[in-house]
């Protein structure tokens, strides 16, 4: 609760004795040291003591007043605040102070009152400018701040914080250039200060130079090395740069010196299963579960369908998780304070998407067909924002053709939330949910009035902007609505599109590195999905059909190493196994031609891999799990007419994976039957789906015109 300039209060000290002047002196120096190093109990009962002997110094009541904040004794910090201004009213430390604590408290304009009224005192200085500074921004009034941290520097141009505070700002209008100079001289004034080269590592990042971030973030633990975020953040720098073993090993550091940190652990337990790292996995199911029993902040979202968990668990987790984001930007969304379209009763609904896939990519591919679909059909005005980069790929041009395109990647999120918002739509549908480019920061901004997760997060968002999720009965069965903050629209059929998609040509089994005969099972899914549980299934599964193979997608760096290892210490000859690289997508659907059978994951299962199968004619084998994420390939295979490939439970998969395995004439059957669905299955009727599609968004979006809530729909 310091401000970082030197102190200036008045307690009288030249009115006392010399003998007293020392002591109070010496016991404020020994108070601030003890502050400094944590120790709040011990200084809290010295300076208790020392205002026995010295009532009157505001400067030791505000060093009490600190500590026992520290303590959590708010009630108690906040009166011997209180009294430390009574006692100095020129004391720029303790309205610091109290300006700090209403922060902390959730009202940062009374800050900003408490500080400007200190500036009519205090004209330009830099102390309470900066303090002022931090507020504003924290109002979401980044201009503003912007300005007071130029004039606390003009005032103070040698001090690094100032250029520090400035470069956040920056950041946060989305200035990365002017930023990165700020800290850049910053740096010249303190090459030693770890916050620098720490703020650098954002600037960096916000300019796309991962890799030179992860350094900057590497020299911040090297100067402070005890400081767990600098570990943190240099990991997800390299886990973003691809060095994925040096991201796991920075995590794990972090997380030594932050054993509570929900967001160390979280990362570090999905970036283990990325990596098919299975050391201490159970430790770590078993620590996140208990991290979010008891509401630990930071748990990532993405690790969650990966684990053991439930639905209720889960929602907890999403919750949990989406409160800290709630109330970072609660004061940006007051503030711009959107005010819903008012349409003529007769015009079309206007529905955004909105995504980082709008490309060759699984979402823009699964899309694609759909968007084509509704321009043809009228009565709903769609809009497309991509917040990834034009990738010149056939399927961008395409969906640009079909819908107009806004290309919102360069802006920061509340500029997209005004260009959403400025577009007049009505229901935006979030594509991306909380990946590594997540649409949070945008729709936590309500830019329209009515918002729905679909093929984003596969479970609950868990967030107070998302007022729907669409879904079908499979996929959501009405007895798991329990599990969604969201309302739950459910499609007459399968909730995810399928479109006919191009296939090379099939190429040998020789050149794919697979043997000559026997069955070829295969699992493309992300080797995340595939723990320590479903690959000992998948090996009992190899056991059991003589000759036959398991194709795996092939992972980062080491994967294929430890896989096999694994394999061998199951009793399966490791050269069993086989790995897909990466390819173009229509050789990589090619492939599907030499699989007999798909193997689905648990507890988190195929979605694009599931269309991917299905679409290319392969039959795929899944087990109905207990949350969204596992029975996703169950609601495919449902609305495709396969239900006997949809087991209850994995002991039945592994049963009739090994049935099938040595039947290859009801593999072939079934792989017929498929062929001959696909011309009448609904699964593929990309017509009927556009018209269901339509029909969802002029019932919410006519629901909300009319002045009525979100509530649970079946169409």
């Amino acid at each position: 609760m310091t401000t970082g300039f030197p102190g200036g209060s008045a307690d009288g000290k030249s009115a006392m004795p010399a003998n007293a002047r020392a002591a109070l002196e010496a016991l404020l120096d020994r108070l601030t040291h003890l502050l400094r190093q944590g120790a709040s109990r011990e200084a809290e009962e010295l300076a208790a003591r020392g205002r026995r002997d010295f009532p009157l110094s505001g400067e030791l009541v505000r060093l009490h007043g600190i500590a026992l904040l520290q303590l959590g004794r708010r009630n108690d910090g906040l009166s011997a605040l209180h009294r430390a201004a009574e006692l100095a009213p020129d004391s720029i430390e303790v309205q610091c102070n109290l300006a700090n604590v209403a922060l902390e408290d959730g009202r940062p304009e009374a800050a900003i009152e408490r500080l400007h009224a200190t500036l009519a005192r205090k004209p330009g200085h830099p102390a309470v400018l900066q303090m002022l500074g931090v507020a504003l921004r924290i109002a979401a009034r980044h201009e503003e701040a912007r300005e007071t941290f130029a004039q606390a520097l003009r005032a103070a141009p040698r001090h690094p914080g100032l250029r520090l505070n400035l470069a956040e700002v920056e950041l946060e209008v989305g200035d990365a250039g002017q930023a990165l100079a700020h800290v850049r001289e910053a740096l010249k004034l303190a090459p030693r200060l770890d916050a620098a080269h720490a703020l650098l590592g954002h600037a960096l990042q916000a300019q796309g130079h991962s890799a030179d971030a992860a350094s900057a973030w590497l020299e911040a633990e090297r100067l402070a090395p005890r400081e767990p975020r600098h570990a943190f953040q240099a990991a997800r720098m390299l886990e973003i740069s691809g060095r994925l073993a040096e991201a796991a090993e920075a995590y794990a550091r972090a997380l030594r010196l932050a054993p509570h940190s929900g967001a160390a652990l979280s990362r570090l337990a999905g970036l283990r299963r990325r990596l098919a790292d299975w050391r201490e996995q159970a430790s770590l199911t078993t620590r996140l579960r208990e991290a979010i029993e008891t509401g630990q902040p930071g748990i990532v979202p993405f690790v969650l369908p990966l684990e053991p968990f439930d639905r209720v668990l889960q929602r907890k987790a999403m919750e949990t998780f989406t409160r800290t984001i709630e109330h970072h930007l609660a004061p940006l969304r007051q503030k711009l304070a959107f005010t819903p379209p008012r349409p003529a009763p007769d015009a079309p609904i206007r529905a955004g998407l909105l995504s980082d896939g709008i490309g060759d990519h699984p979402i823009g591919r699964t899309v694609a067909g759909l968007i084509d679909a509704l321009a043809g059909l009228g009565g709903l005005e769609l809009h497309l924002f991509a917040t990834n980069a034009e990738d010149g790929s056939v399927v961008r041009q395409r969906l640009a053709a079909a819908a107009p395109l806004h290309a919102v990647e360069a802006l920061p999120p509340p500029q997209v939330a005004e260009r959403i918002h400025a577009q007049g739509i009505e229901v935006l549908f979030d594509l991306t949910g909380y990946g590594a480019h997540t649409n949070a920061d945008i729709l936590a901004l309500r830019p329209a009035p009515v918002q729905v997760s679909w093929l984003a997060y596969p479970g609950t968002a868990g967030a107070p902007w998302i007022d729907y999720i669409l879904a079908d009965t499979v996929a959501l069965p009405p007895s798991h609505r329990e599990g969604y903050s969201e309302k739950v629209l459910s499609l007459p059929r399968c909730f995810l599109p399928l479109e006919g998609c191009a296939m090379a040509p099939p190429p040998t089994r020789g050149e794919c590195g697979l043997p000559a005969t026997g069955m070829v099972f295969a699992c493309f899914n992300a080797t995340a999905t595939i723990g320590p549980e479903t690959f000992a299934r998948f090996m009992h599964i190899l056991r059991e059909v003589p000759g036959s193979v398991l194709w795996l997608r092939a992972g980062p760096a080491g994967v294929e190493q430890r896989l096999r290892a694994r394999a061998a210490g199951l009793e399966v000859s490791p050269e069993r196994l086989a790995f897909l690289p990466d390819l173009p997508h229509a050789d990589y659907l090619a492939r599907y031609a030499l699989v007999d059978l798909c193997l689905d994951t648990l507890p988190c299962g195929a979605r694009i891999t599931a269309i991917d199968a299905l679409s290319a004619g392969c039959p795929l084998l899944t087990c109905a799990g207990d949350t969204f994420a596992g029975r996703m390939a169950a609601s495919l295979l449902h609305h495709a007419h396969l239900p006997e490939l949809v087991a209850d439970d994995p002991d039945t998969f592994a049963a009739t994976a090994v049935r099938l395995g040595r039947d290859r004439a009801a593999l072939d059957m079934i792989r017929t039957r498929l062929a001959d669905l696909r011309p009448h299955s609904p699964l593929f009727d990309i017509a009927g789906f556009a018209a269901d599609f339509r029909r969802v968004v002029q019932t919410i979006g006519t629901r909300h015109r009319i002045g009525r809530p979100p509530i649970d729909l079946d169409f």
